[in-house]
């Protein structure tokens, strides 16, 4: 039997702000269904202030005791409970983790540095010692790093196999030199592990640490080894390329399925698209946008920030709503000149733009039903899931070939009678490109026989967590 431990900083549906939370929300119950019996998946995440008490009065105390961690001494408790047959732990410690958001504290490197110990402590403590400890990102990079310059020696952790998976390589965890110590708790004979371009560099000291180091996609994995993707770590990246691979990202299924999904105003599948346009019809009554069959929906769901591809949109914003009969929903915040400019282009175009400026998850499967073309031209982007989203609720997709999106999206041709590709889909970082596979998409969307051609195979691409799972399973056997 394989025994599988991840470590990270967020899972639905406990707490998750993100990506991240989406993976391993689902990954680990994936690779349980998998793999069966033999494989015993577990989980180790913090116990934040925003896991609801539903999900508190399942858990049991598993152990109490008092961690250490450089000069400090502090409580930490291990809860757990099962969810889909996975065992999920939950670190509690309310000084570190009782906070209103789950990032961007001026002490998360103390926070996380805590959490890693925790993670990798806690084995001896509750007798569980994996084949693999699969930390993902930087919140969980000292897992890989302690494991091997604190705990090697102690019975039960000499052959543990490490995984890191970067989710993002622009959030590294950079701290300075002067906190080495005291933080986190390593001395002058770890600093080459974590050194990098003159400060610590957690991300960096995990891909050094770790037996493995995976991406979100196949493509990102190439990508991140170059200077144009790689946010400076592109040297070690190289260094240490014999241990790097990507597995792309699925979806969760069941949560995602316009066939049984109770947010939507019509529940439908592949078999039966035409039920997906009372979606539409119900969406633009909730907006106020004109009721109108014939007008395709654009949508747009994303942080609102340059990488995004959003200077491209605005680019192209005002050209394509004037010469073109359609309507635009866009929904996300992120940097204000992104959400002034779609404020601005709704108050131009009223019955033709609806901007939402917020970020609601039911409003986003309600958009994701209704719209019949989905934005997606990230200047960069390691998976990307709304694209997988946006196709399983039928909307066709218009991407960048980058990351994710290129593994994901294929462009959309005609061979004779039968159509290729899944989307459609532009190489280079332009607007131009941009708005020229907009159109494309648009005008086959105004062709009904190649339109319904295209949706149901859209929607029947398989972006379910089970490909994915077995990319895991076989990487690690791999290394072990």
């Amino acid at each position: 039997m394989k025994k599988i431990l991840f470590v990270g900083a967020e899972a639905m549906p406990f707490a998750a702000t993100g990506g991240l939370g989406d993976v391993l929300g689902s990954l680990p119950a994936a690779i349980k269904q998998e793999g069966g019996e033999e494989v015993d998946v577990r989980v180790v995440l913090p116990l934040y202030s925003a896991v609801s008490d539903i999900w508190r009065k399942k858990m049991k105390l598993v152990a109490e005791y008092e961690l250490s961690l450089a000069w400090r001494k502090q409580y930490c408790g291990i809860y757990s409970l099962v969810k889909d047959g996975v065992i999920y732990y939950f670190v509690d410690n309310e000084y570190y983790f009782k906070r209103d958001t789950l990032y961007g504290n001026f002490d998360d490197g103390e926070r996380f540095a805590f959490f890693c110990k925790a993670a990798v402590d806690m084995l001896g403590v509750i007798g569980f010692y994996p084949d693999i400890l699969h930390a993902h990102d930087w919140q969980a990079a000292l897992c890989p790093i302690y494991l091997n310059r604190k705990y090697r020696g102690y019975k039960g952790y000499e052959n543990i196999k490490t995984v890191f998976t970067i989710h993002n390589i622009e959030y590294q965890g950079k701290y300075d030199f002067f906190i080495l110590g005291d933080v986190f708790e390593l001395d002058n004979s770890d600093r080459d592990i974590v050194e990098y371009g003159g400060c610590i560099n957690l991300m960096k000291g995990a891909i050094v640490s770790s037996d493995i180091v995976s991406t979100v996609s196949p493509r990102y994995a190439e990508e991140i080894c170059t200077a144009e993707y790689a946010h400076g770590l592109d040297a070690i990246l190289n260094e240490n390329s014999y241990k790097l691979c990507g597995i792309l990202n699925g979806i969760d299924y069941r949560y995602y399925n316009p066939g049984t999904d109770n947010i939507i105003a019509k529940k439908y599948n592949w078999r039966s698209i035409n039920q997906k346009y009372e979606n539409k019809r119900a969406l633009q009554a909730e907006l106020g946008l004109p009721q109108r069959d014939d007008a395709p929906m654009v949508a747009i769901i994303s942080r609102l920030a340059s990488h995004k591809g959003l200077d491209l949109i605005s680019a192209i914003g005002y050209r394509l709503l004037e010469n073109n009969d359609i309507q635009l929903v866009v929904l996300g915040k992120g940097e204000a000149v992104y959400e002034r400019f779609f404020c601005d282009l709704e108050n131009a175009f009223p019955n033709k733009v609806k901007a939402l400026i917020t970020y609601d998850r039911d409003l986003s499967k309600r958009i994701y039903a209704a719209a019949d073309i989905f934005l997606m031209p990230s200047k960069s982007e390691p998976c990307g899931l709304s694209q997988m989203i946006a196709s399983r609720y039928g909307a066709i997709p218009v991407t960048r070939e980058t990351g994710g999106l290129y593994d994901s999206i294929k462009g959309y041709w005609e061979d004779g009678e039968n159509i290729m590709g899944n989307g459609f889909t532009f190489a280079n970082y332009s607007s131009d490109e941009l708005l020229d596979r907009t159109l494309a998409a648009i005008d086959v969307w105004k062709n009904e026989d190649k339109r319904k051609k295209l949706i149901t195979k859209i929607m029947r691409t398989d972006f379910s967590w089970k490909n994915s799972a077995v990319g895991y399973l076989n990487m690690y056997s791999t290394i072990l």
